[in-house]
């Protein structure tokens, strides 16, 4: 089968692997229709490297149903899917306490499991959530990505009626608009430096935009929310410089989102730590997407709301790929040659 494999950093090369073979009773091998490019994955082929040297690399995906084991009850042959990538041991404290996605041996498929760029994965059953009928698969590609944000927001004390800033709008960010206006919000301000990103929160449902090379962020958040400013700030871009730009954004006891990562030292400058101490904020991180019971109410929440619409994952997709144009895809993300919101890859789409 055609994969993509992750060699060291900048080295993914395009290539043929044996098929997977169901080896485990409770196994499913899935044949996936459409796997997207995580914000984690740019991070890891441009400087950071493999888990594994080699490994088939990618975990947002959705697919179809070839192959199942002989003690798997509930899937069948051709039923449409998406995977919940991620493993957690069950032993630890942070599991033996519920809380998974703190698992102190949490991996995921594409790190040391293979990964799904590639024509087919396997997954236990467990892992396996079958689709609504109106959810097509690049949407259902989205599902992980989705469930991330959800995962945070459950975090939070978001109320309906709140106002709610996000700080960075690529496929991150632009769900959390949406999962913001679900969660009740009655005010959505997107922030971000591309007036394009800008354009597509607009589409779904952010009620204000900012462009930080127009203006302070934190200057017109006040002035959109009567010198207040937000209850909950979302950091979606994963830059140091928003890191501490989003800290200026709550209103005093509110709070602070954290779903981006860096990759680089944060320097603070003493304006934003303060925000912290003196406005009294809440700062809450948030790793993963899963939950107890596993994989959690992140999944089935998400995938209620892309079957009614609430979630709108057609305008996030900005590029529609074959598995062959992954190495130069990959280069061109990291040096920015093109505008780039979620990247599909269809391993398929020769066939």
């Amino acid at each position: 089968m055609k994969t993509l494999n992750l060699y060291g950093t900048q080295d993914i090369r395009y290539e043929e692997k044996p098929n997977p073979v169901v080896r485990k009773e409770n196994e499913v091998v899935i044949k996936v229709k459409s796997v997207g490019i995580c914000g984690s994955d740019v991070s890891r082929y441009k400087k950071l490297g493999p888990y594994v040297e080699g490994m088939t690399f990618g975990h947002e995906f959705s697919g179809e149903v070839v192959e199942t084991g002989a003690n798997v009850e509930g899937i069948k042959l051709g039923d449409r899917v998406a995977g919940c990538p991620t493993f957690y041991c069950g032993e630890c404290h942070s599991c033996l306490k519920g809380d998974l996605a703190q698992c102190e041996r949490l991996t995921l498929i594409g790190a040391r499991h293979p990964g799904a760029y590639a024509e087919f994965v396997t997954l236990p059953a467990s892992h396996v959530l079958p689709l609504p009928d109106n959810v097509d698969y690049d949407a259902a590609a989205m599902v992980e990505p989705s469930s991330v944000v959800a995962h945070g927001f459950y975090r939070t004390s978001i109320q309906p009626g709140a106002k709610v800033a996000i700080m960075g709008c690529g496929s991150i960010g632009l769900l959390a608009v949406q999962w913001a206006k679900i969660f009740g919000a009655e005010q959505v301000i997107a922030i971000d430096i591309d007036n394009q990103k800008l354009e597509i929160a607009a589409k779904v449902g952010a009620d204000v935009l900012i462009n930080p090379k127009d203006d302070l962020p934190h200057e017109r958040v006040l002035e959109m929310t009567n010198q207040l400013g937000v209850d909950l700030a979302v950091e979606c871009a994963g830059s140091p410089v928003t890191s501490e730009q989003v800290l200026a954004l709550p209103k005093k006891g509110g709070e602070v989102l954290y779903m981006g990562i860096p990759y680089a030292n944060v320097d603070m400058e003493r304006f934003y730590f303060e925000r912290i101490v003196r406005n009294e904020l809440k700062v809450i991180g948030s790793w993963n997407a899963i939950s107890a019971p596993f994989p959690g109410k992140e999944w089935s929440s998400t995938l209620h709301y892309m079957s009614t619409g609430q979630l709108n994952i057609q305008p996030l997709i900005s590029h529609r790929l074959s598995l062959e144009e992954g190495p130069s895809t990959f280069e061109s993300l990291i040096n920015q040659n093109g505008s780039f919101i979620k990247v599909m890859f269809h391993p398929h789409s020769d066939q």
